[in-house]
């Protein structure tokens, strides 16, 4: 298993998609309790809502599970979410507050560096790739980082989650046109609710690699699961539901893509 997958395009645009892998390796699998084994906290699908929707766009997908390391928590450690709940660079619980590992059989400091090494940074060195690329032939890159989660986490939030959650940490990791251009998108796609930097306001990859000034913007888009799939094991894609949010999908891309080659973006 390789621990990223990456295709290439012409596109100034490059989805990220660090949650949608299930690779576990079996000496780690072995520990999880029933609660860890069933990975409920991946990005189910996304992926698959994802293709075809831009024709030449540059994809970096991690074929490795969150459970195994995360690579959107920072490397080092240190909460994205200082006074909130959150999980960790190597999860010990799930998005529940529930352990996934058998008792005494979570992973040490020197197991979580060496994870780390395996994953976490073949993964960014992908990205870090893609990006240096992409902006070597269009003087920018636009990184469109790909979520999604249950629309219901009551550890992790109260409520309801909007069906579009766009993160940029308050506008610092890209262009003010490109928030706009996505928030926009979202806003006239009948049926559906958006929020700009509420409680997901980009992870370690969006607010690592968005650095605006020096041509490298990156946008979060963490979207609730409702609107695609069953919320509950086994997981199930609804076509129908899934169709209806890809066209919303598809004019988000598409619309930002025009902007960038127009020019609107420097």
């Amino acid at each position: 298993m390789t621990p990223v997958d990456v295709i290439t395009g012409d596109s100034p645009l490059i989805l990220a998609m660090p949650h949608s892998g299930l690779f576990v390796p079996e000496n780690i699998f072995a520990r999880f309790n029933d609660v860890g084994r069933e990975l409920s906290d991946t990005d189910w699908h996304i992926d698959r809502l994802y293709d075809g929707l831009l024709h030449g766009v540059t994809m970096v997908r991690a074929n490795f599970h969150r459970y195994v390391v995360d690579p959107n928590r920072d490397p080092s450690g240190v909460s994205l979410y200082p006074g909130k709940n959150t999980t960790g660079l190597c999860p010990r619980i799930d998005f529940d507050n529930t352990p996934i590992y058998r008792e005494n059989q979570e992973p040490n400091a020197a197991e979580i560096e060496q994870r780390r090494i395996t994953y976490h940074s073949p993964y960014h060195a992908a990205l870090k790739a893609q990006i240096a690329r992409v902006k070597s032939i269009h003087g920018l890159a636009v990184l469109y980082d790909c979520h999604s989660i249950r629309s219901q986490v009551p550890y992790l939030f109260e409520g309801a989650l909007p069906d579009f959650n766009i993160g940029t940490n308050h506008g610092q990791t890209c262009a003010p046109v490109i928030q706009n251009s996505v928030a926009k998108s979202c806003a006239k796609a009948a049926g559906y609710s958006y929020v700009e930097n509420g409680r997901f306001k980009g992870g370690w990859t969006t607010r690592h690699y968005g650095r605006p000034d020096d041509g490298v913007h990156a946008i979060q888009m963490e979207l609730a699961q409702i609107n695609y799939m069953d919320e509950r094991a086994p997981w199930i894609y609804a076509p129908r539901r899934a169709d209806n949010l890809r066209a919303v999908l598809k004019t988000i891309l598409t619309t930002l893509e025009t902007r960038i080659l127009k020019g609107d973006i420097t």
